[in-house]
Parts: structure tokens; C-alpha cells; sequence
């Protein structure tokens, strides 16, 4: 009962934007006509905030209103609107460092005048356990496979049930991800992360198109590998690619740049992170940490 109350107390102290204010999170109530409720007909972002300052949030906004006007998603403002509610929602959490999620979707369906959803949560953020980055961690593969012709595809969409699902699974193996295929057989991604893999020192990852989620931490990485003069390749990967690469890593903003040394029974090169994952991964570090630094100065 203690523990009761003192998850009452924790979420009605906690703040959210919620349709154009801040709220308590106790406070805030969905229609139970919402389309994203009813139909998973929402998108949402994952961003984390370091100095106060959100990790590259044009991206993520950028991306965000690429797939709502793609998937016909009305948004309850533009991208400036919707950057001040991360703001406001981070400030009224009192949060230097934090897990931010915005999610949004159409509003109420059937009615005249529509009303879009905007709700924006932000939590203290929790890095992966320090270990997964110093041993790398095991994924296996996902027995479902993504299908190209979904709208859905390639986009960052609130019905994600199969991902978590997927997700659940490859926990209770004891693994940390799972690996999603194509219907022709193409490696694409994990349940929430981008997969790259390494062999004679490139990196390759599959290519937008296979489709996959056109991650921001994906495409940081991609930007720092290659001024640091790391020969970067997006292409078709197949699951003969991924067994024989000398390294393999996931990336998202929040995990970061993690390795994997173990796909399955399979050992990924010699079970170690690898140097160039190594490199990749401080290089991903350093940005995080120069871009926020730079941002809440100003700069």
C-alpha cells in the first residue's frame, strides 16, 4: 500500500505538456475517441537532453514532421511550437538530464473540427548498464519480418505492439535486442535500434529504402564516421553479412553506440567490442556532449 501511494504522489508531482499546457501527469486525459487509441495512429519521438539541452531536435522534429505529412497525421502545431513544449515540459520537471518522449496523433475521429494530441513526458534518464558498453551484449533474431509495403514502414509510429512484443522475447532470452529481416531475406533493424555492422574496417549499414527508420543517432554517426575519415557503406546486408562482419553495433539517441559480440550462439569476431566500435562510440560520446554544451550556451 506504501509503495501504492508513493507511485501516486511521484506521478501527480510528475509535469507533462498536454494539449497546450502543463499539467500534472495525473491530470492529463485522452478522448476515448482518440485515433491513436483507438488505431495506433500516432508518432512519436524518443530525444534525451543533456545541459538542459536536447540532443539534436531538429532531427528528431525534422523526422517527425516528415512522417506526419506523409501518413496524414494532423500535428497541434508547427515545429516551433512543438520544440518549446520539449522545453517547457523538461523546465517544469526540473531536469537537466532526461528521457523526453512526444507523442502525438489526429485527435478525436468523427467529428468536425478535430482536435490534434500533443502529449510530452520527460523522466530522469538512465543510461544501459555500464557492462553492456565494456563486454557488449548478446541480440538474437526476430522471427517476424518487415514488410516494405506497410505505410508504416520507415516511420516512427505509435503502433509498435509487434516491436515491443519482439522486444519482450529476446529479453527473456537474455538477450538485449532483437534483429528484424525483410520478407526477402535483407537485414534492417533492431525492435528500437540501427544496426551497423563492420568488416575489414567499413562500416555498413542497410540502406533507408530496405526500409528502416531513418534513426538520428544512425545518421550522427554516419556524418562522424566519415570525418574522421572512416569508410562508411549504406547498402543491402544479408544475414551471410551480418554472421561474418569483425564487429556489429545498435545505435539510438538513447542507448547510444552499443556493441554486439554475440548474435544468438554465433560469436561476433572475437566476443569483444571492437576498435572500431570503440572509436565510433566516442566519437557519438563527444557529440552528444559538445552539442548540448554548445546549445544551452548558446553558442
Amino acid at each position: 500500500m506504501t509503495l501504492i501511494l508513493e507511485n501516486r504522489k511521484m506521478e501527480m508531482e510528475r509535469k507533462v505538456f498536454f494539449n497546450n499546457k502543463i499539467i500534472d501527469a495525473s491530470d492529463a486525459k485522452l478522448s476515448i475517441a482518440d485515433s491513436g487509441f483507438l488505431y495506433g495512429a500516432g508518432l512519436f519521438e524518443t530525444m534525451r537532453s543533456k545541459n538542459g539541452a536536447v540532443f539534436a531536435i531538429d532531427d528528431h522534429l525534422d523526422r517527425l514532421i516528415a512522417s506526419a505529412t506523409a501518413l496524414d497525421i494532423m500535428l497541434a502545431g508547427n515545429k516551433e511550437y512543438l520544440a518549446d513544449a520539449v522545453k517547457k515540459t523538461i523546465a517544469a520537471n526540473g531536469l537537466a538530464e532526461a528521457r523526453i518522449r512526444l507523442t502525438v496523433s489526429s485527435g478525436p475521429i468523427k467529428v468536425a473540427q478535430p482536435e490534434p494530441s500533443l502529449l510530452v513526458t520527460a523522466e530522469k534518464y538512465q543510461s544501459y548498464p555500464k557492462e553492456y558498453y565494456e563486454k557488449g551484449v548478446m541480440v538474437v533474431l526476430s522471427v517476424s519480418r518487415q514488410n516494405s509495403l506497410d505505410v508504416t514502414a520507415g516511420h516512427k509510429a505509435t503502433s509498435c505492439f509487434s516491436r515491443i512484443f519482439t522486444l519482450g522475447q529476446a529479453h527473456r532470452k537474455g538477450a538485449v535486442e532483437a534483429l528484424w529481416f525483410t520478407l526477402d531475406g535483407k537485414l534492417a533493424e533492431g525492435c528500437v535500434s540501427n544496426v551497423f555492422i563492420v568488416k575489414d574496417s567499413v562500416v555498413y549499414t542497410p540502406t533507408v529504402n530496405t526500409p528502416i527508420l531513418p534513426g538520428v543517432a544512425r545518421k550522427w554517426v554516419i556524418a562522424l564516421a566519415a570525418k574522421e575519415k572512416i569508410e562508411v557503406a549504406e547498402k543491402d546486408l544479408a544475414i551471410k553479412d551480418l554472421l561474418e562482419a569483425d564487429e556489429v553495433f545498435l545505435t539510438n539517441v538513447i542507448m547510444g553506440v552499443l556493441p554486439v559480440i554475440r548474435v544468438e550462439a554465433h560469436d561476433v569476431g572475437d566476443a569483444k567490442p571492437g576498435t572500431v566500435t570503440k572509436k565510433v562510440a566516442g566519437l557519438f560520446s563527444d557529440a552528444v556532449e559538445s552539442y548540448c554544451v554548445n546549445f544551452s550556451e548558446g553558442k
